[in-house]
């Protein structure tokens, strides 16, 4: 737990001034996946990690799956055009601009365990699980516990200490 708090708080204060740095939104995707618990039906093959649309965070979640793995799990990222595309994945990411129909990716994910990870200003009160806001020049995030609780995903208490929990 230390680690976890020693290790997101040099990531804060490295990158306080960037703003939207995707390279830190890869490094806090890749914690997600250690202090989030999806259901046991989940956890056999590669861990599947969406995009939702065009991101500048493409390029380096791609390169962490090249070189991270999920528990023993390979990490496999899959480009989505439009909600009604996205099909067995674990995480998706919806980049700004991807969509303004949050309530769509919510219709096309329901009930699939995945974690819907926004950075849109709103999109955490609409329903996404985990959506990055700039607050004070610094990447944080909010975190929707009854979105978590809609899609059967338990975050550990470290990470929800970190989040804004809406």
């Amino acid at each position: 737990m230390k680690r976890l708090f020693f290790f997101i708080g040099v990531l804060i204060i490295s990158f306080q001034a960037v703003g939207q740095n995707y390279q830190l939104h890869a490094v806090y995707m890749y914690q997600f996946i250690k202090y989030i618990k999806w259901p046991d039906n989940t956890s056999s093959g590669d861990f599947v990690i969406g995009v939702l649309g065009e991101s500048p965070a493409t390029e380096h979640l791609q390169k962490m799956a090249d070189t991270k793995k999920a528990g023993a799990r390979n990490i496999v990222l899959k480009q989505f055009n439009s909600p009604s595309e996205v099909k067995q994945t674990h995480m998706l990411f919806i980049g700004k601009g991807a969509t303004n129909d949050m309530a769509s990716v919510i219709e096309h994910t329901k009930n699939t365990n995945t974690l819907l990870v926004s950075e849109e200003e709103g999109f955490g009160l609409e329903g996404s699980n985990i959506n990055f806001v700039v607050r004070n020049g610094r990447l944080v995030f909010e975190l929707n516990q009854s979105a978590m609780d809609r899609e059967n995903l338990k975050v550990s208490a470290e990470l929800a200490k970190l989040a804004i929990v809406i």
